[in-house]
Order: C-alpha cells, then structure tokens, then sequence
C-alpha cells in the first residue's frame, strides 16, 4: 500500500483567517500550509485545496457546494437535472470518491445522480477540533442539505455511517423518500444510559506506538463465511473499541489502508492515493478521526427514526457483500432490515460475491445495474431470503440466541441455531 506523507504537526500552526475565502488561492499546492479559517459562530475549519483533487484515477468529476452553517457541504451532481434523484451517501473513512464506478451507469440511465461528502470528509469544509462532529450534526446537516437543494421523491443508497445517517433522515423524514436501497449499514436503536464503548483517552493526542488492526487482512481478502453464512475467521484487531483508538490517535492512520484492507480486491497505488486525497496532514483528519467514536452517541437517539423506518411501506432494498465481516456485513444485520422494514416484502435481496465492506469499490457496476432496475420497478426474485425471528412465546421459545447461556433465565432453556439466527426453544 501507498502511505501518504502527512505534514509534520509543526507545520499546524498555521494563520487564523475569520472571513478567508480559499477562491483567490486555488492554485495552492497541495501540500501547502494549511489556512485555519473560523465561521460566524466560531467554529475553526480547514478546506484542503484543490490541487489534491487533481488527476485522481477515474474521477472526472466537478465538485459543486452548498454553504450550511458557514461550511461548505461538497457534492457531487451528475446526469439528467430533471430525472429521478438517486442520492448515494457514503461511511467512513471513504468520500464520494467510493462511488465513481455507480456514478456514470446511474446517470446514464437518466437519473439525476448526488454524492454527498459529510463535513470533514472528501471535498467538504474539515473542523478541525473533533468536538464539532456529532451523529446528530451529521443527520441534521444531510437535512438541511435535501431542503437547500429541493430534492423531492428521493431514491437513497447508503453504506456504513451514511446508512446510520441516511437511514435516520429517512425514519424521520419518509416522504422525501420513493425508494431506499442500503448496502452494509444499519439504523441502530440503542437504550439510553448505556455506554457502547469506552470513551477514547486524550483523543489529541498523537500515539506512535498503536499499529493498525488491518496488517493482518491481506490484500485479496480470504472468505469469512461459511455457505450457512457462519463466520469462520474470527475477528481480530481488539474489536471496534480499538478500532476508535487506532482512529482517533493514530500517527499512521490513513483512509487508503482501511479501504485496502475492507475490500475484496487489491487497491492500486493510484486509488488508494485518491482516497487519501482529501487529507494532506493530519489537521484535515479530525472528522475521519472522530467518526468510529460517534458510535457513543448513538443510546436514546434513534428510537423514532426506527418506527419511521420500519413503517416505510415505499420499496426497500438490501444489497450486501458477502464477505464483510464486520457487524455491518453480517447476515443477522441484513435479515433485522428485510424482516422490520414494510416495503422490503418481496424486493430482490442479494449478497454480493467477491465484495467485502467497500462494496461499491468491489462490485459498484453491479450494484449500478440493480440500482436501475429498482427504479424501474423491475422486481427479480430475491437471491438472499433473511431468517426472521419467530414471535416470542410465553414461555420464551422464539428469544433470539447465539448459545445455551442465552437462554438460561427462560423456560426455553434450549438455543436452536437455525442458520444466521438462533433461538431459545424447548
């Protein structure tokens, strides 16, 4: 893999500008020092120039930006202006960059195509302190920008954060939506008063000695999953709570490595170098840094958005690799959504061979070409049927398990596995 050759912090301490404008220097270098501009309400941002953006490998594509709160949300804004929207959200640590292999087929097939990049990622403004990122800042920002820019009977695709963020617009906001596709993603329902994950320690500082939880994945990924949909590599790495701690404080964390590691495919020198375009050092980083955290705001926020969600009765899909072996991946994630969301009755879900998280990377012609029959209504049978969960009896039978231990406090003392779900039974 590529490294990027991030600017030593001693190059940080760059000039403070209230009203800079980055217009009268767009022939910044791209390594040039960064600006450190402020908005009306004081909050301090960078904007990486332009030239990171030039010649990147299959990406002919003009940004286009609409201001929220005094920064800029970039995106990009293909096809046919007055066809069927199709807007295409992204996770992290990826851009709009992901999405360059669905982007012309979509748009060729007379839709209207939007990449959105979230604030701090691809070409949108970067705060650079990370308590200015916050999920519902995130969701609240995708809001304001569907009203800015009047999109109307939306067809949604959304992968990993951008289905947390996408999915809970969408719940909140059903009638913006015609249909909604996800790949790899989820809308979490989380109790309030829990802590999901322990907070990371002094997220500032800069640890040289934490190594990335992906040397183990080789380039061309092994299969995880077993014909029953069963994990059979155990994850390793230290689980998502090092996953935020390698993130946040990282000195070697970079977007191409875990764009490398989470895809089926080998990435090239020159694809991973345009995923790490919009981060020339690590001032730029703070919104990637901080995203696996975000994770800890997630208890009591999306109790509502969920009802919506579910009660969703306009088409839904699921497009899911079937090879990622994260939470987001996994077959139990995709039944949750097939079996509680209305309008996913009798649409053509799929797992995806030879593609891993970054699906669109992996396989994004072919999740194009269902994209295009989905708006067309052209409904095939369905290559993955999820195994949804029974009613609960009173005795306990039908409580969703992994082992015998599960059950332990019920009648049903017994945990069937039956495929990708088990359940307690007698």
């Amino acid at each position: 893999m590529t490294r990027s050759r991030y600017l030593p912090c001693a190059l940080l301490a760059a000039a403070l500008c209230v009203a800079c404008s980055d217009d009268d220097k767009a022939n910044r270098p791209c390594d040039a020092e960064p600006i450190v501009m402020k908005t009306a309400a004081g909050v301090e941002f960078v904007r990486t120039p332009a030239a990171c953006f030039a010649s990147l490998a299959d990406w002919p594509y003009a940004s286009k930006t609409v201001e929220i709160d005094g920064l800029r949300q970039a995106y990009v804004d293909e096809g046919k202006a007055d066809g069927p929207v199709v807007l295409l959200l992204h996770g992290q640590p990826s851009w709009s960059y992901l999405y360059r292999k669905m982007i012309p087929l979509l748009a060729d097939a007379g839709n209207r195509v939007i990449a959105m990049d979230h604030l701090g990622m691809g070409r949108s403004d970067k705060p650079t302190q990370i308590a200015d990122y916050s999920y519902t800042g995130h969701a609240q920002r995708l809001e304001q920008f569907i009203e800015k820019l009047g999109l109307k009977d939306i067809t949604l695709f959304c992968q990993d954060w951008g289905s947390l963020i996408g999915l809970r617009v969408a719940g909140l906001h059903p009638e913006w939506f015609a249909r909604i596709a996800v790949g790899d993603g989820t809308l979490p329902v989380v109790p309030a008063g829990i802590t999901v994950y322990p907070e990371v320690n002094d997220p500032d500082t800069v640890d040289e000695t934490l190594t990335s939880p992906f040397t183990a994945v080789p380039e061309q990924q092994p299969p995880f999953y077993d014909e029953k949909c069963n994990l059979i590599v155990p994850q390793s790495g230290g689980g998502f709570a090092a996953w935020m701690t390698y993130a946040m404080k990282a000195s070697a964390f970079r977007p191409s490595e875990v764009l490398e590691a989470l895809t089926w495919f080998p990435l090239t020198p020159e694809v991973e170098k345009a995923y790490d375009a919009p981060f020339p050092s690590r001032i730029y980083l703070a919104g990637a840094r901080v995203f696996p955290s975000l994770i800890n705001q997630l208890p009591g926020a999306n109790a509502q958005a969920w009802e919506g969600l579910k009660a969703f009765e306009r088409p839904f899909l699921t497009i899911w690799a079937a090879n990622d072996a994260s939470n987001l991946g996994q077959c139990e994630t995709q039944d949750n959504l097939i079996c509680a969301v209305k309008g996913a009755a009798g649409q053509a879900h799929a797992r995806l061979d030879k593609a891993s998280h970054f699906l669109q990377d992996d396989q994004g012609a072919e999740i194009a070409r269902r994209l295009v029959d989905f708006l067309k209504g052209t409904v095939a049978a369905a290559e993955y049927n999820p195994l949804c969960a029974p009613p609960v009896a009173a005795d306990g039978t039908g409580t969703p398990c992994s082992k015998d231990a599960d059950c332990a406090a019920l009648a049903a003392k017994k945990c069937l596995a039956t495929g990708s779900i088990g359940i307690c039974t007698v």
